[in-house]
């Protein structure tokens, strides 16, 4: 039981010290503040709500259009694309900018040919518009995949009655199929626009004046502690209405389900008018269109481009990168592997703790909680956490200068892998769960019965059964810890650069040759959840 209060006091620390923040609040803190209303605080939170408005209009349209052509309908190389479609999870934003900023550049080839047909024609990616494009296809897998599933369980048959009814093509999809991926869209939507919100490479990188890039000006640049949690509390804020609404929105999702559901292939032993309608000609063509055009723009055309450029540098000084490589690749690998190891303990301590029964009430009240901060610490995004982590250790350091805490925490990698601790132990706790839900607890007791300690019972017992899941809670900590980009900014020791940190200070500098490779290396690890996930939906 400590332990867990343990786990549960590191993990709401940051909030903590966000919200301690505000208690330093003086005149000369409140002019501050009022003088950031009347300046940046404006553009935050405009660009800020920009991004939102439209990232969460583009998500919904893709993910709804991708998700009724693969869910409920047949065509030539359906299986293909759905599998192509999750390809753009393995893109992050940040690594889809560098590509298309090169791609699109004023004296490029594209735009030059552009020219020469349409004078005075031009095309800036680097602007608002650029960052809603690219964060529309590179996050519209969370609403496709949760809105696949919904009209996977029972779109087939609702889309068949209602033509029996005589009901159009149009109609069909409009009355009947978007109502009921509707919660699930809206679910996608909610995490794509926190994922929008986290970001920090293609903010920073295209020059715009969001929440995070302030949050990182604030501390880096101004030293301005008190504004920098102030930026972060009302970031929060904010995610936490979102995760409010996410589960929400996941909570009424489940009038979608039906006992002994088909899944999305169609055809089991309810006959035939369970098949899915096959679409030729024109609309196979349109269906085809639909669900290509956001691998190609998402996925295809960004590698493609980050080849070329990493070809173009090989005839450079690829010899020297490769040195160089070597070194950011390790840090990349040490931290995702720590971390994503650590990860995976505090998630079965905290799988096995919940599980335990006869506990008191207050004692059951009390790991719900745990559970619950554990959950949100993934919807935080890193550079709220850095934040969170850095000013209870300053404080810390003001009041006991010999203490050490700030070399601790800033001059070692204990700082950064504990800020990813926080941020990605949802996700092994999640595995985890899902995991013990398929051990019996008549396991456990039969055990007990033996004189098994709850030691044994974990190591000797649960562990075994456990593995899937703890190795895919693993991998997708490590993966996790690969792509993220602020925290790691903000926390990471003096000259330890990893593959993140390294592509962008390269493309920062207009180097995107030489950050080619270690974008690629962050695309090429990103695969593997991707991997993950279509081996599930297999099964399913």
């Amino acid at each position: 039981m400590y332990l867990i209060g343990l786990i549960a006091f590191l993990i709401s620390l940051p909030i903590l010290g966000i919200a301690g923040a505000w208690l330093q609040l003086d005149a000369a803190a409140i002019d501050a503040l009022h003088q950031q209303m009347q300046t940046v605080l404006p553009g935050y939170l405009a660009t800020s709500a920009w991004l939102a408005l439209f990232v969460t209009l583009g998500v919904i349209v893709v993910g709804a259009a991708t998700a009724v052509a693969i869910g409920l309908f047949e065509f030539r190389g359906k299986r293909f694309l759905a599998w192509a479609l999750l390809l753009p999870m393995a893109m992050p934003a940040y690594v889809c900018a560098y590509a298309y900023t090169d791609f699109l550049q004023y004296g490029g080839t594209v735009q030059s040919s552009l020219r020469a047909l349409w004078p005075g024609f031009r095309v800036d990616v680097r602007s608002l518009a650029g960052a809603i494009f690219l964060f529309i296809f590179t996050l519209y897998p969370y609403a496709y995949l949760l809105a696949r599933n919904a009209l996977g369980e029972r779109g087939v048959h609702l889309m068949e009655a209602a033509r029996l009814l005589g009901t159009p093509l149009s109609a069909r999809i409009r009355r009947v199929a978007l109502p009921l991926a509707r919660p699930a869209l809206m679910a996608g939507a909610a995490l794509a626009l926190m994922e929008t919100l986290a970001d920090y490479g293609v903010s920073a990188y295209f020059g715009l004046t969001t929440f995070t890039t302030g949050i990182y000006k604030a501390w880096m640049v101004m030293d301005d502690r008190v504004a920098a949690a102030q930026y972060a509390t009302l970031l929060l804020l904010f995610v936490a209405m979102l995760l409010w609404l996410e589960r929400r929105e996941q909570g009424r999702m489940r009038f979608a389900t039906v006992r002994g559901n088909r899944g999305l292939g169609g055809n089991d032993g309810d006959g035939a008018e369970a098949r899915l309608p096959v679409l030729r000609g024109a609309r196979e063509a349109l269906a085809w269109l639909v669900c290509a055009t956001p691998v190609l723009l998402g996925f295809v055309l960004p590698v493609l481009i980050l080849l070329q450029l990493m070809w173009r540098e090989s005839e450079l000084s690829m010899a020297t990168n490769l040195a160089r490589y070597a070194g950011w690749t390790w840090n990349s690998f040490r931290f995702g592997g720590v971390a994503a190891a650590l990860a995976v303990v505090l998630a079965l301590a905290l799988g096995f703790a919940q599980r335990a029964g006869g506990l008191p009430r207050f004692k059951s009240a009390f790991l719900r909680l745990v559970a619950r901060l554990a959950s949100m610490g993934y919807a935080i995004p890193g550079s709220v956490i850095a934040v969170g982590i850095l000013l209870p250790v300053a404080w810390l350091q003001a009041m006991f200068p010999g203490s050490g805490a700030g070399v601790w925490l800033t001059a070692t990698a204990l700082g950064v892998i504990y800020a990813y601790l926080v941020r990605f132990t949802a996700v092994a706790v999640q595995s985890v769960e899902a995991g013990y839900t398929r051990i019996p607890l008549s396991l456990d007791e039969a055990a007990r019965t033996m004189g098994a300690s709850r030691s044994r019972i974990v190591l000797k017992l649960h562990m075994p059964l456990l593995w899937r899941s703890l190795t895919t809670g693993a991998l997708m900590v490590f993966v996790d810890v690969v792509k993220e980009l602020p925290a790691t900014l903000l926390l990471r020791p003096f000259n330890t650069d990893t593959l993140a940190v390294i592509a962008h200070n390269l493309a920062r500098d207009e180097r995107l040759g030489e950050a080619a490779l270690p974008a690629l290396s962050i695309v090429l690890v990103g695969l593997i959840p991707v991997m993950l996930v279509t081996r599930a939906l297999r099964r399913y």
